[in-house]
């Protein structure tokens, strides 16, 4: 009794090792058949190169058994599906798998053997197989029951059999089915009642992410469909969508167990209860948690990480406290200008208010670079604790006094800047280049989004808050302005076009042309000398009496000659008279004027 005492504990760390072990790690079994030498159709490419690689697949992943045939005909086809039931009665986990030419007749799905003819419909019931008979092979299998069928294929048998019956329908693709045995999945390359891609190049996609995805140890088969599922919707243009059908229990059903080791004995972690304190301060967040901390652990690694949180808390609190500051001076300001105070007063509030506004974009970059350094620090001890979760940092413990803030911080200003810029570009606020340099266009920018979004934000900075606030917005926030002659439309400027006979005026709208005036003819007029013209502007206005104010006739005769005749010639006068200037000839100022000096001579050509 005493000996078996002794053994319990043995015999408890035994049994919690076994235990441990992922469940569905049995006896699996796979069959692979693939049907590319079809006798009476064309021959497909990639099936038998599917199978190929299938079966290895299998085989890497450690299944017991896993039997591979290919272009095989209807009589061998039923003989191989008889042996794999066999097989499979004292399996865990039995999987099918099937490349090749599938047909769906009146709701049910055939596999179609290389010998077959099809020439009429009903020839399905004698040389194809239907999918009912794969899946009483794979029934006894206790925990997993997988079939799947790459055999969505474009069949050229549906275009070419004969109707017995005119109502008896042939689908495109296989039909959907729901499995009625429990634990059974049956997975097709194409969604039901489409069609699946044989591939460019030596497998179909199907397979391809099959293998890639399907062995992959302790993942649950249906997230490994998932996988399959994406890669072949991003290889094919989303024009082919692999799909399950049939479900499983809670548990995580993975093909291939995750490898359990020998287990060691433990090995003592100092640091273990300090890293459970300090992520329980971390979900508390508030100063008397990390200071509680800090009092337990005053230095060392985490205690570098608590004092980085009690920064970021600290520059938060001084944040609002200087927002709340900001407030109150211009509240101040804006209160002595309505009631007209004394202007000192004036300069002095607005003054304080300009100065608790610098205050308070201080305190924001304060802010963000202690979010920055905080969340830099806590990335470091997360990705430390992935890589060694059960080894203590003391790498990377840090000296009492010690900041960590000399981690490089996660985001950079620049970044940051970048990052708003490319958001305010998406919501079509910002039309700049992402450069990172917080200029006046994108200030601007960031105006335009608080005026359209009814937001507050502080422009003169890009702050998180600016970076959350706008990647909130799922589509356009500011309205797409277009330059003359062009219109909005969607989000890109489209050029106006009128029709015949309108034209764009300058609010943007097409009107009506209208038709031009007649131009009136005016008669034609004799052009001024600009010698003649220049004098005449400087000589004083001819008096009442035809006279210049104290000048003799002699001043009226230059002044009488200086001007134009009404019509339209050129008169010359002098002291003896006035006569039109010859023709061919024409007047030339020659300066003076007075009693025997003429302002101007007749010149001839």
């Amino acid at each position: 009794m005493r000996n078996l005492l002794r053994l319990c504990p043995l015999l408890l760390a035994l049994a919690l090792l076994f235990g441990a072990e992922p469940a569905f790690a049995g006896k699996r079994v796979a069959l692979v058949l693939a049907n590319s030498a079809y006798q009476h159709a064309p021959s497909l490419t990639n099936p038998v190169n599917d199978g190929s690689v299938m079966a290895k697949t299998l085989k890497d992943a450690g299944f017991d058994i896993v039997d591979s045939r290919h272009d095989l005909s209807a009589l061998e086809t039923r003989r191989v599906l008889r042996d794999f039931a066999d097989a499979t009665r004292d399996a865990d986990i039995a999987v099918v798998y099937y490349a090749g030419h599938g047909i769906e007749v009146e709701g049910s799905n055939y596999l179609i053997p290389v010998d077959a003819k099809l020439e009429r419909d009903t020839d399905v019931y004698d040389e194809a197989l239907s999918l009912d008979r794969v899946l009483v092979a794979v029934e006894p299998a206790k925990q997993l029951r997988l079939v799947i069928l790459d055999a969505c294929r474009d069949n050229p048998f549906g275009k070419t059999m004969k109707r017995s019956v005119a109502s008896r329908g042939i689908g495109r693709g296989l039909a959907q089915v729901e499995p009625s045995s429990p634990n059974t999945l049956i997975a097709y390359s194409a969604k039901a009642g489409f069609t699946a891609q044989d591939g460019d190049g030596a497998n179909s996609p199907f397979t391809v992410a099959l293998s890639k995805h399907l062995t992959t140890p302790g993942l649950d088969v249906r997230r490994a469909f998932g996988f399959v599922r994406d890669d072949v919707l991003k290889s094919t243009g989303n024009k082919q969508e692999p799909f399950v059908y049939g479900s499983l229990g809670g548990a995580d059903v993975p093909l291939v167990p995750v490898k359990v080791a020998a287990a060691a004995s433990p090995v003592a972690n100092p640091q273990a209860d300090i890293r459970r304190d300090y992520e329980l301060a971390l979900q508390v967040g508030n100063r008397a948690a990390w200071d509680a901390f800090l009092a337990q652990q005053p230095d060392g690694f985490y205690s570098s990480l608590a004092k980085l949180q009690l920064e970021k808390i600290g520059a938060e609190q001084a944040h609002a406290a200087a927002i709340e500051k900001a407030k109150q001076a211009e509240a101040a300001r804006d209160r002595l200008a309505a009631v007209g105070a004394q202007k000192d007063a004036q300069i002095k509030a607005a003054a304080d208010a300009k100065a608790a506004e610098q205050a308070q974009l201080a305190a924001q970059k304060a802010k963000e670079r202690a979010q920055q350094q905080a969340a830099a620090a806590e990335q470091q001890r997360v990705n430390l604790a992935a890589a060694a979760p059960s080894a203590a940092p003391a790498s990377t413990a840090s000296p009492a006094g010690t900041n960590v803030a000399s981690l490089t911080p996660a985001t950079t200003p620049a970044d940051l800047s970048r990052s708003v810029q490319t958001e305010l570009g998406r919501v079509g606020c910002f039309s700049g280049q992402a450069d990172g340099n917080w200029n006046t266009s994108s200030q601007r920018s960031l105006s335009q989004f608080n005026r359209y979004a009814g937001t507050k934000l502080d422009v003169k900075v890009a702050s998180t808050d600016a970076l959350d606030t706008v990647k909130s917005k799922p589509s356009r926030v500011c309205p797409l302005v277009c330059e003359h002659g062009f219109k909005a439309d969607g989000d890109k400027c489209t050029r106006i076009v009128c029709g015949d006979g309108y034209a764009l005026n300058d609010d943007n709208e097409c009107e009506k042309k209208r038709a031009a005036k007649p131009t009136a003819s005016r008669p034609a007029t004799s052009r001024r000398d600009d010698s003649e013209d220049r004098p005449a502007r400087q000589r004083p206005q001819i008096g009442a009496a035809g006279g210049l104010g104290g000048l003799g006739g002699d001043a009226a005769g230059i002044a009488t000659g200086a001007r134009r005749a009404s019509g339209g010639g050129q008169v010359f006068c002098t002291n003896g008279g006035c006569r039109p200037v010859n023709r061919g000839c024409h007047l030339e100022y020659r300066g003076g004027g007075g009693p025997g000096n003429d302002a101007n001579a007749e010149v001839c050509n």
